[in-house]
């Protein structure tokens, strides 16, 4: 038996996304065992982000400073909006290196059975920012989820007044699939949004 405060260690991090109870009991192992190297360093920066973190005034992004890296970086194109449900959707994205443009951040996905309704998301917000000028075009990247098209479809409405082109992330195939292991609605979709071979 370890004492309670490992023990309370481990319970902490156990609740994080991807880390169960063997995980986390392997996770405080390790780093008891390398206190200077990994602990003491875990410790400074879980400090440090817990002095300094906010939220980004301006999309929703989390980070240490408000406007965050992505809204303050002047050399990101003003002219294109990526919209997108949650901060982990903001992250994928931005990782990839593919979108050039700035983000905003709903804060999740309209959901009747969840009972989040438009006005719980960050939604006049974004409206807001069109309304403000200098936006071309407007990226919906919700999740191919039933609530996702839903919350796109609702976005799209509240912005057909703006003279900005809509545009949606693509849905289909992934590369490397076979088609004997899709299901039935990425096929559907694939087939729908098929285009010409070049």
């Amino acid at each position: 038996m370890a004492s309670r405060e490992i023990e309370a260690l481990t319970g902490a991090l156990a609740r994080l996304p991807g880390l169960g109870p063997r995980s986390a009991r392997r996770a405080v192992l390790h780093l008891m065992k390398k206190r200077e190297g990994a602990l003491v360093p875990l410790l400074a920066a879980l400090q440090a982000v817990e002095e300094r973190l906010a939220t980004c005034s301006t999309c929703g992004n989390v980070d240490t400073h408000d406007p965050c890296a992505i809204c303050a970086d002047p050399r990101r194109d003003a002219r294109a909006l990526c919209v997108v449900e949650e901060v982990a959707d903001l992250w994928a994205l931005d990782r990839s290196r593919l979108f050039p443009g700035r983000f905003h951040v709903l804060g999740g996905r309209l959901s009747a059975l969840e009972g989040v309704r438009p006005e719980d998301l960050a939604i006049d917000g974004l409206v807001t920012r069109i309304e403000a000028g200098g936006v071309d075009e407007v990226v919906l990247a919700m999740n191919a989820t039933l609530e996702g098209q839903t919350t796109a479809h609702y976005i799209a409405e509240r912005l057909e007044r703006f003279p900005v082109r809509l545009t949606q992330l693509a849905h289909g195939l992934p590369v490397g699939g076979e088609l004997d292991y899709l299901d039935e609605g990425t096929l559907a979709q694939a087939l729908r949004a098929r285009r010409p071979v070049a």
